[in-house]
């Protein structure tokens, strides 16, 4: 996978937005004057925290190109070919809303990508990468 391959990420807006929350809530444990507030303040940070690591460290979260699809998870890279790929798009109704999610599935994993963790609308990242499948 080369890097003029097109790829998909958490945008950087976010993860920085991430960032910041969790310094704002590791500042606010540490000067909370109450027990529960500081208990509050430490689960939103470490929370915060966790998911800004994630961001950072699992980019891009999805490449791909004419030869297959690179899927970078916490527990490493997939590489899948095309052949044993099938991608598909999920609507769900929730709260009055549309939520669209990607799946890609390949023999006994199945993968699934919202919005937030592709940096774009998986109706149009599936339409992508419908247009490279051979």
């Amino acid at each position: 996978m080369d890097n003029s391959s097109p790829h998909w990420a958490p945008r950087p807006v976010l993860v920085g937005t991430g960032c910041a929350a969790a310094v704002f809530a590791i500042v606010a444990a540490v000067l909370a004057g109450d027990r529960m507030s500081t208990v509050f303040f430490t689960v939103a940070a470490v929370a915060l925290t966790a998911l800004s690591l994630h961001g950072l460290l699992v980019r891009p979260r999805l490449t791909a190109d004419p030869r297959g699809l690179r899927i970078r998870t916490t527990t490493g890279k997939h590489d899948l070919d095309w052949p044993d790929v099938t991608a598909r798009v999920r609507t769900t109704r929730r709260l009055g809303r549309d939520a669209a999610t990607l799946e890609i599935e390949a023999g006994e994993q199945l993968y699934v990508f919202g919005w937030l963790e592709l940096g774009a609308d998986p109706r149009d990242v599936l339409d992508t990468l419908t247009a490279l499948k051979p």
